[in-house]
């Protein structure tokens, strides 16, 4: 089969004016970047406000593993066949980041015949929007640094400076440096994160409009001063010249996939650092256009898909009618300790082993008033005896499964799991309620994400987090929801722990509270915010030949 990159090369875009006349997006309302990418004006809200609200559908995963689940693939192929089954649909999923890309992961816009296109630039520098956020966020850090420099009249304390710089970029070598070698005495240590951990970056995704982004941005604590108390971006009078930088930023980006359903592009926080999910804009305007939406969360359920129900639904007001629970029979028996090289090979009892993970995240998405449909990314070394337990297992469970073909069929290979959605949204059974309210301790929060979600035994808070959480509820933070940063490849905070591990507590190291984004991020374990670059990068086999055509970007 062809490689991603080149299915993308040989597809037929059509202009993006008219893939938003097809879903009611009008010409003014578009701010067109070439040819086959354009932003859509917030001004369009006005107009759609009143619209009836179509379904909400959250693609979300099994626990991640080096097979792959194909959650982003999921998402697009189920967009196309919903669409070939008549329905008026729309997409939205996150921007890829160039850390993950160049490092890691290859292209992320999905996968053979359900991407999002053009798969270039969404994957490079696409409309600005990540550099934009990064130019804003180091903006704010520059400012800082220049009050220090020029007297301190805020009596910011120096040991006490909480915001880090950004790039988008995996650098390890940035994690820990020293800067100010030639800036009157003022040396001191620093760190770098990577640009979607950004704050700037959940800010713009929680965000309603551009004043909300403007006030929540002028909330971000960036230090506290001598006497204890915080020190925010609006003291440093930061947030106009922010919110100037993000003024575009803000809008969505309208693409197309392979078979020209609209999908909005927009933000990019990674659910393992930060809460996962694309913009509240975005699906609010992609809800009043289509009769079916359909976005994703990063990540494993425990992950995002605990976020998008307990920070971003929390915040828009949003109940999803469906959820689709991506699995791969490759991962399932990775799960069940089948090693990556035997994954080939049909093993029965791997699989059963594995489904102890499936079934962990079925039973959580249950707890949010919502029953998944099981989605089988199958692949060519699926057997016929393999996809037979599956359906045994899901049926076991009570749960709907479907085999999903996208990658291969696009939307075609997508339709029995849009029938089965279709279905589970007319029977109307979804009743979706978040794990916590709003008035539940800090420290409370954390245990029953812990306890409910990872299935924690219990939950060690280190005295230093402890007496910030306290603190930050005397600050009035005590009503955020919380928004866990762990490891991505297990249930508990440990990596190595992988199916559905059991007798283990979560330790959480440290507590940040991002004011303006309106969360606390609660550290678990080794979990780092500036990623490093693997032994043999993606990046050593990108190139661009002398026609200008790209090769190696997956």
């Amino acid at each position: 089969m062809k490689s991603d990159v080149q299915i993308a090369q040989e597809a037929k875009m059509e202009p993006i004016d008219q893939i938003a006349q097809q879903i009611g997006i009008n010409e003014d309302e578009l701010e067109l970047y070439g040819k086959y990418k354009a932003k859509v004006n917030l001004k369009i809200w006005d107009r759609i406000k009143d619209n009836k609200d179509g379904k909400l559908i959250l693609v979300t995963a099994i626990t991640p593993t080096p097979a792959g689940e194909g959650k982003t693939t999921t998402t697009i192929g189920l967009g196309q066949a919903l669409a070939k089954l008549g329905k008026k649909t729309m997409m939205a999923v996150r921007e890829p980041s160039l850390g993950p890309c160049m490092g890691m992961k290859g292209g992320a816009a999905g996968g053979g015949y359900s991407q999002v296109v053009p798969m270039e630039d969404i994957n490079l520098h696409f409309t600005g929007d990540i550099p934009a956020i990064q130019t804003a966020h180091n903006l704010l850090c520059a400012m800082l640094d220049n009050h220090l420099y020029r007297g301190n009249k805020l009596k910011i304390d120096p040991r006490n400076i909480v915001i880090n710089r950004v790039m988008d970029m995996n650098e390890r070598a940035l994690r820990d440096i020293v800067v100010g070698l030639n800036n009157n005495g003022l040396t001191r240590e620093v760190h770098f994160d990577i640009t979607v951990a950004s704050e700037v970056m959940a800010i713009l995704c929680l965000a309603s409009d551009l004043q909300d982004l403007k006030m929540r941005l002028s909330k971000m604590i960036v230090a506290f001063n001598t006497d204890g108390d915080p020190v925010t971006c609006g003291d440093l009078n930061a947030q106009g010249a922010m919110a100037l930088l993000l003024k575009n930023a803000i809008n969505p980006n309208l693409v197309q996939t392979l078979e020209h359903v609209p999908v909005f592009i927009h933000g990019g926080p990674f659910a393992n650092i930060a809460h996962g999910a694309n913009s509240i804009v975005a699906s609010k305007i992609g809800i009043k256009l289509a009769d079916y939406f359909v976005t994703e969360a990063g990540f494993g359920a425990d992950l995002g898909a605990e976020k998008f129900f307990d920070i971003k639904s929390r915040f828009a007001g949003f109940k999803p009618d469906a959820v689709v629970l991506v699995a791969t029979i490759r991962a399932l028996k990775m799960n069940g300790g089948v090693a990556k090289k035997d994954l080939d090979e049909e093993n029965i009892e791997a699989l059963r082993e594995g489904f102890a993970n499936l079934e962990r995240h079925v039973e959580n998405i249950k707890k949010f008033g919502l029953t998944p449909v099981v989605a089988i990314n199958r692949f060519p070394s699926d057997t016929e005896k393999e996809i037979a337990v599956v359906d045994e297992v899901c049926n076991k469970l009570g749960v709907r499964v479907a085999l999903s073909e996208v990658f291969a069929k696009g939307g075609d290979g997508g339709v029995e799991l849009a029938k089965e959605i279709i279905e589970v949204i007319e029977e109307g059974k979804a009743n979706f309620k978040p794990l916590y309210e709003d008035e539940l301790p800090l420290d409370k929060k954390i245990e029953k994400i812990a306890k409910e979600i990872y299935r924690a035994d219990g939950v060690i808070i280190n005295k230093k987090a402890r007496n910030k959480l306290k603190s930050y509820e005397k600050l009035g933070y005590g009503n955020f929801p919380i928004c866990m940063a762990k490891t991505q490849y297990s249930f508990s905070d440990n990596p190595k722990l992988v199916n559905a591990p059991e007798g283990f507590k979560i330790r959480i190291r440290d507590v940040r509270v991002s004011a303006g984004a309106g969360f606390i991020v609660a550290l678990a374990g080794s979990i780092m915010t500036m990623p490093g670059l693997p032994s043999v990068p993606a990046a050593e086999n990108m190139d661009i030949k002398e026609d200008g055509t790209i090769v190696g970007l997956f």
